[in-house]
């Protein structure tokens, strides 16, 4: 059964307040209705929403923002639905984290965490767009809630589903960690493992959602869903006290998430919600996937796809939907890019555990081991502030570690068995 009301919505998230307008076409801004659409008709560009920017200040203070409850939807105006949130209430408001233990050890004034791997309910990012794209599916009528995954939006479309009551069909890679496969299993939907790769399953999927019109959060559901990554860069400007900060470095799997930090620091700069210049952003990528970053390096306005080669699976994703929409906003905040090997994003995911305590999936490992080569190379300055967006737990994909640790200590039951093995 879907709720109607839930007691950590935002006040005055009525039907009525919404400022959603329609969609336009990303490349040649072709206007369509807020419908099920994700192509233009006329060049096949993706769609994305428009909003009434002056109805939204209106009732977006940053007053009203402190004194809503924490999670996305406390940035309600800037979210693509038109009625009331119906799930993501404990979703956002993940923790910013000085790491100056971290700092020190790269060699850099400061560096934040965002830790996204804390998220409610499944531990990863994929929790803010699927709210967001879950609430979509419910105003559509959608009779299956569904989408192509590389495990950690199959997790948070499994649960979001299982809240609202919603059919729910979910297809992986069939090689996907075991983790991922029970995260997504435990909340029942049903769970389809395909012989092929994230791109393999995200062609079969668009197949099915034009036979069976079911509501594919990242495929017809997809402009609506990309949107809920904006709150990313909304509690990031918030927890920096209204300020933006000065370099944002993001995975890039599908392309989804660097844009949408992107578009959530440029409206609250036009909305006047936060002082600054605008953030350089960086895209990190395994150098066994990295499409975006090889564009990035030759010069070119669209990614040539990869077959993926890495053990980061979340983002092995060899043709990224949205790598040229990437591409322009590296090129346009004065950012750049970089591929890290298999190697130096465990030997980061290792650095982030032992100084700052927090075990992050390989994709956090790929934004940090990106982040240092960055900082090496001279692109992001060392005396000026650093975001490392974090998106997945550690916890999911512990067998990524396996070998790469020291063995335990194995010692006899006794005090003198312990004496021994320590003073040797």
């Amino acid at each position: 059964m879907i709720p109607a009301t839930d007691p950590l919505a935002p006040p005055g998230a009525s039907a009525s307040s919404h400022t959603l307008t329609g969609l336009q076409c990303h490349v040649c801004h072709a206007t369509y209705p807020a419908t099920a659409s994700f192509v233009c008709q006329a060049c096949f560009g993706p769609l994305e929403p428009v909003y009434d920017y002056a109805r939204a200040a209106q009732t977006l203070t940053r007053e009203a923002i402190a004194s809503r409850p924490r999670n996305l939807w406390r940035y309600r105006e800037l979210l693509p639905i038109t009625g009331k949130p119906r799930t993501g209430f404990t979703s956002g408001w993940t923790p910013l984290i000085r790491a100056d233990r971290l700092a020190a050890r790269l060699g850099v004034e400061a560096i934040y965490i965002k830790d996204d791997g804390v998220n409610h309910p499944t531990l990863s990012y994929k929790d803010r767009v699927v709210s967001v794209a879950a609430t979509r599916a419910v105003e559509f009528g959608a009779s299956v809630f569904a989408c192509a995954s590389t495990g950690n939006l199959a997790n948070s479309v499994a649960a979001h589903a299982a809240r609202l009551g919603l059919a729910c069909f979910v297809f992986i890679p069939d090689n996907l960690e075991p983790g991922k496969v029970i995260g997504s299993s435990v909340y029942g939907p049903r769970v389809v493992a395909v012989n092929g790769t994230y791109d393999d399953i995200n062609r079969l999927c668009t197949q099915i959602a034009d036979r069976y019109g079911w509501g594919f959060a990242n495929i017809n559901l997809r402009a609506y869903y990309a949107e809920g990554a904006k709150t990313c860069a909304f509690e990031i400007a918030e927890q920096l006290d209204w300020t933006m900060p000065a370099h944002v470095v993001s995975p890039v799997a599908g392309g989804t998430l660097l844009p949408r930090l992107w578009r959530g620091f440029r409206e609250f700069h036009d909305l006047g919600l936060a002082s600054g210049p605008l953030p350089k952003m960086y895209a990190a990528q395994a150098a066994g996937c990295a499409p975006v970053v090889n564009a990035l390096e030759a010069g070119l306005e669209h990614p040539d796809p990869v077959r993926p080669n890495t053990f980061a699976k979340s983002i092995a994703i060899g043709n990224p939907a949205d790598g040229f929409q990437v591409l322009e906003v590296l090129k346009a905040s004065g950012g750049w890019g970089a591929k890290v090997t298999d190697e130096e994003i465990v030997s980061a995911m290792r650095l982030l555990a032992e100084t700052e305590g927090i075990f992050t999936e390989p994709a956090g490992g790929t934004t940090l081991a990106a982040t240092r080569a960055l900082i090496e190379s001279g692109r992001i300055p060392r005396n000026e502030p650093i975001v490392v967006c974090v998106t997945g737990n550690g916890f999911k994909t512990a067998e990524a570690l396996s070998g790469t640790l020291p063995a335990p200590l194995a010692i006899g039951r006794s005090f003198a068995d312990f004496v021994k093995a320590y003073e040797a």
